[in-house]
């Protein structure tokens, strides 16, 4: 009772694809006036696009939002027992962005109070920092953490979907992660060398028909 939806999925041939949206981000970043500054506590080691990237009409870009779609839609159909022409009259709206963060980088605790569900597409996954195994890790909050019932030895442990700790995700390069907009997170920060380049997304759907 009362767990939190959560939906993983990955393009397993992503290398070509990653690459043509990396030197593409990268590009843009050299060339933009944009980077946001909203009510998310971030630092300077992270970069953040305006939030039309879906609108662009660079082939990887729409490529990956054709997964990420389909990916969303049939999370949406499977959690909410959809047939297919229900979902076809689910007509979906949206914000996309995308992160570049550098050593140091770190984005603080928020969530999307605007949105139905949320997704992060890892581009490239940085670099594993040995002593640091938090690093760059998107923190999810367990919901259970403004509770104040009491606890001793025997729900002090619960595991899988009872825990009540919070659940820390490497992303790995090709992988998409979904969970519902309202839930807590944040990324930690992160102390690798190389670039940590992710997509994020914000959807909500209307339905006619």
């Amino acid at each position: 009772m009362f767990s939190v939806p959560l939906g993983v999925s990955y393009i397993s041939e992503n290398t070509n694809l990653n690459k043509k949206l990396a030197e593409l981000f990268m590009s843009k970043e050299a060339s933009s006036e944009t980077d946001q500054h909203g009510f998310v506590k971030k630092n300077r080691q992270v970069f953040e696009s305006s939030f039309d990237l879906f609108n662009w009409k660079n082939d990887c870009v729409q490529e990956l939002q054709k997964f990420c779609w389909g990916q969303l839609y049939q999370l949406v159909g499977t959690l909410n027992q959809y047939d297919v022409d229900t979902l076809k009259k689910l007509h979906i709206a949206c914000e996309s962005w995308y992160h570049i963060t550098r050593k140091g980088g770190y984005f603080g605790i928020h969530n999307h109070p605007m949105a139905s569900w949320s997704g992060v597409y890892c581009v490239s996954a940085g670099d594993k920092v040995e002593g640091d195994p938090d690093s760059g890790g998107l923190n999810l909050i367990s919901p259970q953490i403004s509770t104040t019932s009491f606890i001793d030895k025997s729900c002090s442990r619960l595991g899988g979907q009872f825990s009540r700790g919070n659940k820390i995700i490497h992303l790995q390069e090709g992988q998409l992660v979904l969970f519902p907009s309202w839930l807590l997170h944040e990324v930690k920060p992160y102390f690798g060398e190389s670039e940590r380049i992710t997509v994020a997304f914000n959807a909500w759907f209307k339905y006619s028909g």
